[in-house]
C-alpha cells in the first residue's frame, strides 16, 4: 500500500452526541479519510487535486472520500460517536517544496506557529 501524504491532523479527535459517554458504538475515521473531506468539503480541491495533494490515484482517493462520507452518516444520522485515528499515512515534511495551498501545515509556519 502506497502511503498517503496528510498536511495536518486533527486539532479534535473525537465528535458525538452530547450524551456521547452513554453510548458504546463508535465509528472510526482514518487520518487520510479526514485529509480526504478536509481538502475536498473544506479547501475545495477536485478529487483529482486532493489525489495529486495526497500523491495517490484519483481512484485511490475516490475510494477513501467515499469510505469518509458514509462514517460522517453514520454519526451524524445514527447518533454515534465519530473517532479519528490510524490509517496509511504519512505527515508531509514541514520543507517540503510540493506542498500546495491546501497544506494547513504552511499556513501555519506562515503565521509564525508550526504545529507537529
Amino acid at each position: 500500500m502506497k502511503w498517503r501524504k496528510v498536511c495536518s491532523l486533527p486539532e479534535n479527535t473525537s465528535f458525538g452526541p452530547m450524551d456521547a459517554d452513554q453510548r458504546e458504538d463508535v465509528v472510526i475515521m482514518t487520518v487520510d479519510e479526514y485529509e480526504t473531506i478536509r481538502l475536498i468539503d473544506l479547501v475545495g480541491f477536485t478529487q483529482e487535486e486532493c489525489a495529486k495533494h495526497m500523491n495517490v490515484a484519483r481512484t485511490t482517493v475516490q475510494g477513501i472520500y467515499t469510505s469518509a462520507r458514509n462514517k460522517l452518516a453514520q454519526s451524524l444520522v445514527n447518533g454515534v460517536v465519530l473517532r479519528i485515528e490510524g490509517g496509511e499515512y504519512r505527515l508531509c515534511d514541514k520543507d517540503e517544496i510540493e506542498c500546495g495551498p491546501g497544506c494547513h501545515r504552511r499556513r501555519q509556519r506562515r503565521g509564525g506557529t508550526v504545529k507537529f
